[in-house]
């Protein structure tokens, strides 16, 4: 008899917690890491709640960043290019583009005859 090495599932073996992932929780603590800026400044006028409202919400922000996708729809251009990508992706393309100061290069090959 041969044996026969069964395919494991590897997808949620990089959680922590089980919902967040290396770069989930990377960008979670770095969204409230911002958020705790307003905090501290809303701690100062006395409005203590809402700055913790504001820091859980950027935090929330930096995980859905991390986490979720550009739906694939073909009614907009936007999201027929970039459909199905990771949201940080894209902004990471969109600062480079940007840096470039919005330059695109086409190699473009010429047209030669041979007669």
């Amino acid at each position: 008899m041969n044996s026969y090495e069964i395919p494991r599932n590897y997808k949620g073996e990089g959680r922590i917690l089980y919902i967040f992932s290396t770069k989930a929780l990377i960008y979670t603590i770095i969204g409230m890491l911002i958020g705790l800026i307003f905090y501290f400044i809303l701690n100062a006028l006395g409005l203590q709640f809402v700055g913790i409202i504001i820091d859980v919400i950027f935090g929330a922000i930096g995980f859905s960043i991390a986490t979720f996708k550009i739906p694939d729809s073909k009614k907009f251009e936007f999201t027929r290019k970039t459909g199905g990508a990771n949201i940080d992706e894209i902004f990471l393309r969109w600062v480079k583009f940007k840096k470039k100061k919005n330059r695109i290069y086409i190699w473009k090959e010429e047209e030669t005859k041979d007669e």
